[in-house]
């Protein structure tokens, strides 16, 4: 049985693996759910540090599609994630994972949109940068794009909360180490 040609999105991500591997970046580490699939990536982000986020190991899949990078993987923590930008089944909300070309919405210009010059690195270190912008200013930009309002009015409203709830999604990912 004769196999098939790799394609354009394996080799792309077959090269990003090896460069991964040969020059881990700090604050995540990544590789593949299991080896026979390339598509298929798992990634640990360690909390960045100063953020509330510090200390944790959050881990997540990255799922590619098969036109990669045409089109933008689908980022998903399996940790639990207490985070405006996270859906409760833990799909990330951020812009560069948005398909390319306008916003059907109009919150999003195109140039903030998805763009096949991004990585596996760049990705994950955007989601780094989403974890660490809670504490800055411009955070209103973040909130912007907001998914779940329920912990944006959370934030707003009752910040002790929201950090208490970090804090235990903290714990927890030290303990599933």
């Amino acid at each position: 049985m004769a196999t098939q040609p790799a394609s354009q999105a394996s080799l792309l991500l077959q090269k990003q693996l090896k460069d991964l591997c040969k020059h881990p970046v700090d604050g995540f580490s990544a590789g593949l759910v299991v080896e026979e699939n390339i598509f298929e990536w798992s990634v640990t982000i360690i909390g960045p540090p100063d953020t509330l986020y510090e200390g944790g190991f959050f881990n997540a899949v990255m799922s590619f599609p098969e036109d990669y990078p045409n089109n933008p993987p689908t980022v998903r923590f399996t940790s639990e994630m207490w985070h405006p930008n996270v859906y409760p089944d833990g799909k990330v909300c951020i812009s560069i994972l948005h398909s390319p070309g306008d916003d059907p919405n109009g919150y999003e210009l195109a140039t903030e949109r998805w763009n096949p010059v991004h990585t596996v690195e760049s990705i994950v270190l955007s989601i780094i940068s989403m974890l660490s912008s809670l504490l800055r200013p411009g955070l209103a930009n973040l909130l912007a794009h907001v998914v779940d309002y329920v912990l944006q009015k959370e934030w707003r409203d009752n910040r002790d909360e929201f950090k208490k709830k970090v804090g235990r999604n903290v714990r927890k990912s030290q303990e599933m180490l």
